[in-house]
Order: structure tokens, then C-alpha cells, then sequence
């Protein structure tokens, strides 16, 4: 996620048209219009599979927080990760798994919220046969959202 925020951040600073600031006031609210900050293909180092991100916010100093949709097709998932500052997903589509190293998968479905305490090493994407959609949310931590590790393997994600 570092480089997708970096690539967002870059992405929102060249389209300027993306924030509005208030028009009848000081500039202390900003609207990120739907549509203005270009979809990302989800890293080959991060994730298997065909995998889309959409951001939806970047920090807003003095928070930490960002979020982006993360829409995985059948089979798609992140490599095994960790968040220094935990990690919340809320399942917007489909079905999919969650698992923490080390415990059994999970699934997950519409409406479910997922809670990763910090530094838990996990991963999260669709079922075989179903697409998912969440919203993930995190923060930074001296400048990193999240550590990446080694992919899921095909026997981890299957069983």
C-alpha cells in the first residue's frame, strides 16, 4: 500500500480539480469528487491475481488515515502483510477470506467489518469462485501503511 499511496498521492497533486475546496470560506474543508483520482492495478509484488484499487482519501495532516476500495476478481488476494497502526476492512461485495498467520480462513461477506490489530501478519482476498470488494482503512507510521511479505501460496489459499 506505501507505493499505491504514493502513486495515489502523485495521481491527486497532478489532477488539482480532484479537491474543492469550500467556495464561501477559509479552505479547512476538502471534497475529493467521485471519479477524479484514477483507478491503480493492484502490484504484482503485493498481490496474485487481477486486482483493482480505487483510493478514496490520503491522509489530511494531522491524521494518518487513508482508504481505498479494493476490488479483487475470483481468486485474487494480497500477499501475507502486516500494518503498523492495524488495519480495518469493510466488506462492501461479494465474498472472500481473511486469515492471520498461523489460524484457519475465514470468510467474509457484505456488511462484515474486519479489525487487524497492528503487526498481525495476514492476508485477505476473494473466494475461488466469487469477486470481493472492501474498503480498507489504515494509517501511516513513519511514512509506511503497511510491511509487505512473501505471496500466499496456492496451498495456503486453498485450504
Amino acid at each position: 500500500m506505501k507505493k499505491l499511496l504514493a502513486t495515489a498521492t502523485a495521481l491527486a497533486i497532478l489532477s488539482p480539480s480532484s479537491a474543492v475546496a469550500n467556495p464561501t470560506g477559509p479552505d479547512t474543508i476538502v471534497i475529493t469528487r467521485n471519479g477524479s483520482q484514477a483507478s491503480i492495478k493492484g502490484p504484482e509484488q503485493w498481490f496474485t491475481g487481477s486486482v483493482r484499487v480505487d483510493m478514496l482519501f490520503q491522509p489530511q495532516t494531522p491524521s494518518r488515515t487513508s482508504a481505498g476500495l479494493v476490488t479483487f476478481e475470483p481468486g485474487a488476494r494480497t500477499a501475507w502483510h502486516t500494518d503498523p497502526m492495524g488495519q480495518t476492512l469493510v466488506v462492501t461485495a461479494g465474498k472472500g477470506w481473511v486469515q492471520e498467520w498461523g489460524r484457519e480462513k475465514r470468510e467474509v461477506q457484505p456488511g462484515d467489518v474486519v479489525w487487524f490489530p497492528p503487526n498481525v501478519k495476514h492476508w485477505h482476498g476473494a473466494t475461488q469462485t466469487t469477486a470481493l470488494s472492501h474498503i480498507a482503512i489504515q494509517e501511516v507510521l513513519d511514512g509506511d501503511n503497511a510491511e509487505w511479505m512473501e505471496k500466499v501460496s496456492n496451498e495456503q489459499y486453498g485450504k
